[in-house]
């Protein structure tokens, strides 16, 4: 599934920098496939640059046009690497996925801190 670009990464705890743990109550994810990426994660954290539109989240975006990379974790499950490409922000995701379906992503951008986020994975339905 991860290597098909086919599954949701639903995000249970947010890790901002230089904050403590968010716990997060509502439905985020990431859904991953192999001509979308589709983000729709929460943001806690120092913006170096003001937004253009205020309205919208500065992770909920999709991408049609970037990069995936996958690579064989050395203790099982896999490192997945995401750059999108045509839109401004954010500028990569990096992934590391467990065997066990538990998984962490962090988050780095050109205007804001580093967040990272704890949760799983699991099929698209």
């Amino acid at each position: 599934m991860v290597e098909a670009q086919n599954y949701v990464f639903k995000a249970q705890s947010a890790l901002p920098t230089g904050g403590a743990t968010r716990q997060l109550t509502g439905d985020f994810d990431l859904r991953i496939s192999k001509d979308t990426i589709l983000s729709d994660l929460p943001y806690f954290g120092r913006a170096f640059t003001a937004p253009l539109n205020p309205s919208e989240g500065p992770l909920r975006f999709t991408s049609t046009d970037f990069q995936y990379a996958v690579s064989n974790r050395k203790k099982g499950g896999w490192n997945v690497t995401i750059t999108p490409k045509d839109v401004q922000d954010p500028r990569q995701l990096t992934m590391s996925i467990f065997d066990n379906g538990t998984a962490s992503v962090v988050v780095t951008s050109y205007n804001r801190q580093p967040i990272s986020f704890n949760g799983y994975v699991t099929d698209k339905k």
